[in-house]
């Protein structure tokens, strides 16, 4: 039996449907990441899972025992809240050991849980100090010890880290998995940040406009996208306009408007003994997209002719990244993105690319189009507003 269970859970707010019929699992132990962009209802779920909203309709229990109804003091969970939330009249030592104080743990028991929860965050000796003489990462690693020191069963977590800057946010990641690890307490972690989702989770709900799209491992999720919006949103993707010629001998047969290329044929996110369905999915003249991941590509000299060239072109754009050159190819199927390691290209290079037919994954073009649209939409509303405000908030 799961840890935590969640079934059709839909909530309403007026006219505006901020969750709809989400079902998913959360095991004990997991580090499970709620993934999506803004206004995709995560934080709406984790609300009520904490309490602090209730579902419109739908069920959810938590080792078995139904949730819908009971106050959240009376859960056996606790939350890290995004603005952490820290009293600032008392010390850390105060801050971590209140709930065990409001629970009536004796004095001595609590200092000595709250001294080993100091330990664990790496914070000895700074029990006596306020939590405004201490660093952004150190106030987090404060929350997350009072969320931990009267050890619940669930840990929630509304984007703790979205106001650290990079190098201290990649640090927390570290500190949250090695924690997780050596309590052992599940963590449900609500994000829309790809990087750190993909960094910490054991496996990740992909979430997009209050529907649930995916569950599964991370890797699953990366390399077999079920839907066009889940190839997009996590990572990057290359979309080819094509269109289906036939469908033979387990592959799909594909127009790029220049020439064709056969794909094999399955259903994304389906298990090996369902892909056999995939060629009952795809008819001659439907409009699809063939999607491929940018480090999937292979770019070579143009005259190598050393594999099979899914097409040629000429390099655009040189982006050094570090441990990879992310290169812009303009080729007869469109622009490009392809990210290389070991081989060095000039801008107007002319190059061929190219790729293994089982890394491209077909899906229809309307679908693919709207999860550009809702990429966009994501885009501008990040640059308009810090935060997510409202009951839809994500």
């Amino acid at each position: 039996m799961s840890l935590l269970s969640v079934r059709g859970l839909t909530k309403r707010f007026g006219t505006l449907t901020a969750v709809d019929d989400a079902s998913f699992d959360v095991e004990d132990g997991e580090f499970v990441s709620i993934l999506g962009p803004s206004g995709s209802g995560k934080s709406t779920i984790l609300r009520m899972v904490a309490g602090f909203e209730t579902p419109t309709e739908g069920a959810m229990t938590l080792d078995g025992t139904d949730l819908v109804g009971v106050p959240p003091f009376e859960r056996d969970l606790n939350m890290v809240f995004q603005n952490l939330a820290l009293f600032p009249h008392l010390t850390v030592a105060e801050n971590i050991g209140y709930g065990l104080k409001q629970s009536g743990v004796a004095k001595a028991e609590r200092a000595a849980r709250t001294e080993a929860m100091l330990e664990m965050v790496h914070l000895e000796g700074y029990g006596d100090r306020d939590p405004d003489e201490l660093s952004g990462g150190e106030q987090q690693r404060v929350a997350l010890a009072r969320a931990l020191v009267n050890e619940p069963a669930l840990v929630l977590f509304d984007e703790p880290l979205s106001s650290l800057d990079r190098k201290l946010r990649q640090h927390m990641q570290g500190e949250l998995q090695r924690i997780q690890a050596e309590t052992g307490i599940t963590f449900l972690y609500v994000t829309h940040d790809q990087e750190v989702a993909l960094s910490v989770s054991d496996r990740l709900v992909v979430l997009n406009d209050g529907r649930v799209e995916q569950v599964g491992p991370v890797e699953e999720l990366y390399e077999e996208p079920a839907t066009a919006f889940v190839a997009d949103f996590i990572g990057d993707v290359n979309a080819i306009p094509a269109t289906v010629v036939e469908r033979a001998d387990g592959g799909v047969t594909l127009d790029v408007g220049t020439a064709t290329t056969t794909v094999p044929a399955r259903t994304n996110g389906e298990s090996a003994a369902e892909s056999s369905r995939a060629d009952r999915r795809w008819r001659s003249g439907d409009r699809v997209s063939l999607c491929v991941r940018p480090h999937r590509i292979r770019l070579l000299d143009a005259a190598s002719g050393a594999e099979p060239v899914a097409a040629t072109g000429t390099v655009r754009t040189r982006s050094y990244q570090g441990s990879d050159v992310v290169y812009t190819v303009e080729t007869e199927w469109g622009l490009l993105t392809v990210d290389v390691r070991g081989r060095e290209f000039a801008v107007g290079d002319e190059v061929a690319v190219t790729w293994d037919p089982a890394d491209a994954h077909l899906f229809p073009a309307s679908e693919t189009a709207d999860a550009e649209a809702d990429a966009s939409v994501d885009a501008r509303s990040s640059e308009s507003s810090p935060s997510e405000p409202g009951p839809e908030e994500a």
